[in-house]
């Protein structure tokens, strides 16, 4: 268990205002510069690198340069996963904010599938007896390594990693669980490789394909308007 003082230093970072912004930004996916993230939150860029240098020796953000430019992104899936689940946390407004329909439907949550598609495929995999759901978690059964196996992710491997393996991750405009850890991740992956869903060109917004309607209404039975 954290020692209180410890949390009240991460929710210190990550309370203040610019940084929430910042920290918000980067949970959309892609890595960005101090100057991007500068121009998106509107600040200057000495007031952000100032902010990313206390997010950095907080340990929520990492950096990486390529050539003459440095990116930001979030230090790992905890910092993603605690970032989502305190925007479920947050007070409702008089006026919700709309989420724009593509993002609803599919969308990436740092590094899994979310959405509307995120729930549903979460859903069939659990209806199929593929997955198993406890309190926080799924247990993959017989036939779900199977299923796996079939679609090209070796759960064996995964099993064996430090991460976990299947979590219940809270969807933030679902309000219903996705499939989150390493298994989330791997499915991802793979239906990124089979081309069954695609990145749209900014954010994390994701698209469905024809090559995916057809694959997930043959292995899954699922469709969508």
């Amino acid at each position: 268990m954290a020692h209180p003082l410890d949390l009240a230093q991460i929710a210190h970072l990550i309370g203040e205002p610019a940084r929430a912004g910042m920290l918000s930004r980067l949970l959309e996916g892609p890595a960005r510069t101090a100057g991007e993230l500068a121009r998106e939150v509107g600040l200057s860029p000495q007031t952000v690198s100032g902010h990313l240098a206390q997010l950095l020796e907080g340990g929520l953000v990492r950096v990486e340069a390529q050539g003459r430019h440095r990116y930001y992104r979030l230090a790992g899936p905890d910092v993603a996963r605690a970032l989502e689940a305190l925007s479920l946390l947050a007070p409702t407004r008089a006026a919700p904010v709309k989420v724009p329909s593509p993002l609803r439907f599919a969308r990436t949550c740092y590094d899994h599938l979310a959405g509307q598609l995120g729930v549903d495929l979460a859903d069939a995999l659990e209806r199929r007896g593929y997955l198993e759901a406890s309190e926080e978690t799924w247990a993959l059964t017989p036939s779900g390594e199977h299923f796996l196996a079939r679609l090209g992710v070796d759960s064996e491997a995964l099993s064996r990693g430090r991460r976990a393996f299947a979590r219940r991750c809270l969807d933030w405009s679902e309000r219903r669980a996705h499939v989150g850890g390493a298994l989330g991740a791997a499915l991802a992956e793979r239906l990124f490789a089979l081309r069954w869903v695609a990145r749209r060109t900014e954010g994390r917004g994701v698209r469905l394909t024809v090559e995916g309607r057809r694959g997930f209404d043959r292995e899954l039975g699922l469709s969508w308007p």
